[in-house]
């Protein structure tokens, strides 16, 4: 028996999307509680490697054979999930009352400018955008798009942010490696303020005037942001993974 067929099994009957570590341990647990059965025995110290080996040479015979699903890595995970073209009867069988509300443009751009350039401060990304970031900073944190992950090493010590597993879930991604390139945004400097200028360290760190400023030298990298906003978060039609349809 082949090892892509046994994840293939796995897969197609969890109830979640899975990791090779657990399909790792799935398969040791199956050799010991089939004691004595040779087949489960020669899959019990399966590599990691191994199983992601096999589990992409599965995803392309099952995109080669033209199917209505395909087997895909989102962040970092592995799960069936249906081809976009047939969102519109998936749609109608599943429903959409539990599907939370699109991001709005500004969340979108300050999303975008996180996953680019994280870890990152609140007065950093307000650099970037030229406003204030407050409430979709907060729409972010509660959708558990964004979170905290340290502090920066500025007087002051504010909070920095990055993205989390779920922003990869919800774009598709299988890394940020596979975020569209973005290098101007990337190459936005960003200026360490000698003290900060708000009580709250996580605001903004220079008066209106310096923010103005710095809004009128990145007026043109805003559109690059949304040229890549727009390629992350356009309305695609919906994938929808195997396990949501049992």
């Amino acid at each position: 028996m082949e090892l892509k067929f046994i994840l293939e099994s796995l897969l197609f009957s969890a109830q979640k999307p899975m990791n090779p570590r657990e399909l790792r341990d799935l398969l040791a647990a199956a050799a010991e509680q089939s004691e004595g059965d040779p087949t489960a025995n020669a899959f019990k110290k399966v590599k990691e490697n191994d199983l992601v080996t096999a589990l992409e040479q599965l995803s392309r015979e099952h995109e080669a054979a033209n199917r209505s699903y395909r087997l895909v890595c989102v962040a970092g995970a592995w799960q069936f999930v249906t081809q976009p073209e047939f969102a519109p009867w998936l749609k109608a069988l599943v429903g959409l009352k539990n599907r939370p509300p699109r991001l709005s443009q500004p969340a979108l751009e300050t999303l975008a400018i996180i996953a680019y350039r994280q870890p990152l401060t609140r007065a950093e990304i307000e650099q970037v955008r030229g406003v204030s970031v407050d409430g979709v900073m907060q729409t972010l944190l509660e959708r558990g798009l964004v979170e905290q992950v340290g502090r920066a090493e500025v007087v002051g010590r504010p909070m920095t942010y990055g993205t989390t597993a779920l922003f990869l879930e919800y774009f598709g991604l299988r890394s940020l490696e596979e975020l569209p390139a973005a290098d101007e945004l990337r190459r936005i400097e960003f200026k360490k303020p000698e003290s900060l200028m708000t009580v709250d360290p996580g605001l903004a760190t220079a008066p209106p005037e310096q923010l103005a400023e710095q809004k009128s030298e990145v007026g043109g990298q805003k559109s690059e942001i949304g040229s890549q906003k727009s390629k992350v978060g356009a309305d695609e039609p919906v994938a929808i993974p195997h396990s949501a349809l049992k």
